[in-house]
């Protein structure tokens, strides 16, 4: 297969063969453009040793911070490209790098250190692609497999058990069976990996399209990162809403919500905390009651854990919290919500709650799903009449309760009221009405 290289790519390979070199795209750029996919970068391999590439590029601008791993990073074009020299491995003592690397002559000794035969391939114009591996043939099966002996590559590196589970998620492929076996026996690797490199895996794993099929197939591994959620697998929801236990429940409405990072790590955490809270009653229903607190508080903790970022964290545990806030769909009721927040999280919630209705049983689904449609165009009208939803929206200020006498906590107090009154509809907010709404409310003050 011809790959189409970018100019920018193609001059730094063509360089290094100009000075006598081998030069290849080689790993996940191959795999995409494969599969028909624009590389969102590209990375080059080659048996010039590091000193050699500093001085064949010494006319570009190049950044050598990877330089004593033999990565010098060739600013081609205005454009990033990572030239590597063929390399092996020493031992990996703490599950993640190399202790060491020997740099290589031959491009086999590099490829076989790699971690899955569909990122063990290279290919150049000259020489066309170079796969040792079979990775062509896995990427045309669907199949995610290790370059080698599978415990030996988890070994070296833990994270690679999230890299599969996140490629089998994105690229909708299947884990080979000794590959999957050997993820399983390793898993408890992954506790030597730091948080951020879980995080970051686990969140590309969600917005993968095989999420729900991939979080099913490999809920043991799940648990091994996230440990909170280990009592939501098996736990059954006996009652009419529900038809699936929590953990599928919630690997369902994942996939149920857009491809959004924030939001799919919601419907992960929007109904974790079911199992501290379930109580079955004397007829076997099982009920749920105020399961989005202890949610709140696993997700707080989860994400904290994980290093997430404070916007991130605030949006998500807010959502969490008010994921089964059923709000009826009156105008009054879907301002004091905006005002709440504001229509952007509006619009969040209700994504959420149809996420985690889909995920439901069919029992009043149509019903469910329309007060929600409700409550969007409620939004939509709130939203395009611009309504008074803050007290800085209103007509009056501060100081026009100062000069009404007020003072302290008593200005914002008042302030408060009359937005209270301008949101439920009872008064107009215009300045008059609203000075007389006050000088009534507070006897005249």
């Amino acid at each position: 297969m011809d790959i189409k290289i970018p100019r920018y790519v193609a001059s730094v390979i063509e360089i290094l063969e100009k000075n006598g070199y081998e030069a290849y795209i080689v790993g996940g750029c191959v795999r995409d453009a494969m599969m028909g996919k624009e590389p969102h970068d590209y990375d080059v391999c080659t048996n010039c040793t590091p000193d050699g590439m500093v001085e064949i590029f010494s006319g570009f601008h190049t950044i050598k911070t990877g330089l004593k791993h033999g990565t010098l990073t060739v600013m081609s074009e205005h454009m990033p490209v990572e030239v590597t020299t063929y390399r092996s491995d020493g031992e990996y003592t703490d599950h993640r790098r190399p202790d060491s690397v020997k740099f290589e002559t031959e491009l086999g000794e590099d490829l076989k250190r790699r971690d899955f035969t569909v990122n063990a391939m290279c290919f150049n114009p000259n020489d066309g692609t170079v796969d040792l591996f079979d990775g062509k043939e896995d990427l045309e099966n669907r199949i995610i497999r290790c370059v080698g002996i599978a415990e030996d590559r988890f070994d070296e590196d833990a994270l690679r058990i999230m890299r599969a589970l996140r490629f089998a998620s994105v690229l909708d492929f299947d884990i080979e069976e000794n590959t999957a076996a050997a993820m399983r026996k390793k898993s408890y690797l992954l506790n030597a990996i730091s948080a951020e490199r879980i995080f970051s895996e686990l969140k590309k794993l969600l917005c993968g399209k095989a999420v729900c099929r991939i979080m099913l197939e490999y809920s043991d591994i799940i648990g091994v990162i996230l440990p909170e959620i280990i009592p939501c697998i098996g736990c059954e929801q006996n009652n009419i809403h529900h038809c699936y236990t929590v953990y599928e429940h919630i690997c369902r409405s994942i996939e149920n919500i857009e491809c959004d990072e924030d939001l799919r790590l919601v419907m992960l955490f929007h109904d974790i905390g079911k199992p501290q809270k379930k109580v079955t009653d004397e007829a076997g229903v099982d009920h749920f009651k105020l399961h989005q607190l202890s949610g709140g508080d696993i997700a707080e903790s989860v994400l904290t854990r994980l290093k997430c970022s404070n916007k991130t964290l605030k949006m998500v545990t807010s959502l969490v919290l008010e994921h089964d806030n059923r709000i009826l769909p009156k105008r009054r009721t879907v301002k004091r919500f905006i005002a709440k927040y504001d229509y952007d999280f509006f619009e969040d919630w209700l994504k959420v709650r149809r996420a985690d209705t889909l995920a439901q049983s069919e029992y009043m689904r149509e019903e469910k799903m329309a007060e929600l449609e409700q409550l969007a165009v409620l939004g939509a009208e709130i939203k395009e009449e611009m309504c008074c939803l803050k007290t800085s929206d209103l007509a009056i200020n501060g100081h026009d309760m100062i000069a009404m006498g007020f003072s302290g906590a008593d200005i914002k107090n008042a302030l408060n009221t009359a937005l209270d009154a301008v949101i439920d509809e009872e008064i107009e907010n215009e300045r008059e009405t609203l000075l007389a709404f006050i000088r009534g409310k507070f006897n005249g003050q």
